[in-house]
């Protein structure tokens, strides 16, 4: 355990800079995301509210969860996610998009914990976000932030030295390391499925 313990805080250290950008972009899309609920049309709050309404009623009323389709799905999303990732920073033009991913993901977060507390009130909007939303974030979003960082220092490496040999070596290195992050996510996944989804269940009863 230490050893994995050193290991990450040389891996935070080293890369502190690149987190401490990334954390601001993911912010900034999550503080858009936000006021664009806020700043959305009436028909379009309405739109937001009957959603969620009719979700939170359907849970109230008994509603049977498919444990096995929410896992399938956040499982697929965390993949599709990797691998775009990946992908993109493998390709000198994809480093923007990497960015771009992270501040989408931020913005997605905010317009749903805005669209919940708009609806639900904030005492209820709250309990609403963080019994569905808080646990599994907590291992899915720096599992996230540290793929875009392993990604961002590849496409500096490629820069920094185009030999055939050294890029070889470190898309390897990069694709480890990107394992290793889609398998604590796969965790989240779990985690987003059988703790956040029952305690939302729990929760959503006193709302």
């Amino acid at each position: 355990m230490r050893n994995i313990k050193k290991v990450i805080e040389e891996h935070i250290t080293r890369n502190v800079k690149t987190y401490f950008i990334l954390i601001i972009i993911f912010l900034l899309g999550l503080i858009i995301g936000l006021i664009v609920v806020n700043n959305s049309s009436a028909e379009q709050e309405t739109e937001i509210t009957n959603y969620i309404n009719y979700f939170v009623t359907e849970l109230k009323n008994g509603s049977k969860l498919d444990y096995f389709k929410l896992l399938k799905s956040s499982f697929a999303n965390n993949l599709f996610l990797v691998i775009i990732l990946w992908f993109m920073s493998s390709t000198v033009i994809g480093i923007p998009i990497v960015y771009g991913m992270i501040g989408y993901k931020g913005f997605c977060m905010g317009y749903t914990i805005s669209s919940v507390v708009l609806t639900l009130g904030t005492g209820k909007g709250i309990a609403f976000v963080l019994s569905s939303m808080l646990i599994h974030n907590i291992i899915l979003i720096p599992c996230m932030l540290a793929v875009a960082v392993s990604g961002i220092n590849l496409y500096k490496s490629i820069i920094k030295d185009r030999r055939k040999e050294n890029i070889k070596i470190e898309i390897i290195r990069h694709t480890v390391f990107c394992l290793i992050m889609l398998a604590i996510m796969a965790v989240g996944s779990l985690v987003e499925t059988y703790v956040s989804s029952n305690l939302l269940i729990s929760i959503v009863n006193y709302l």
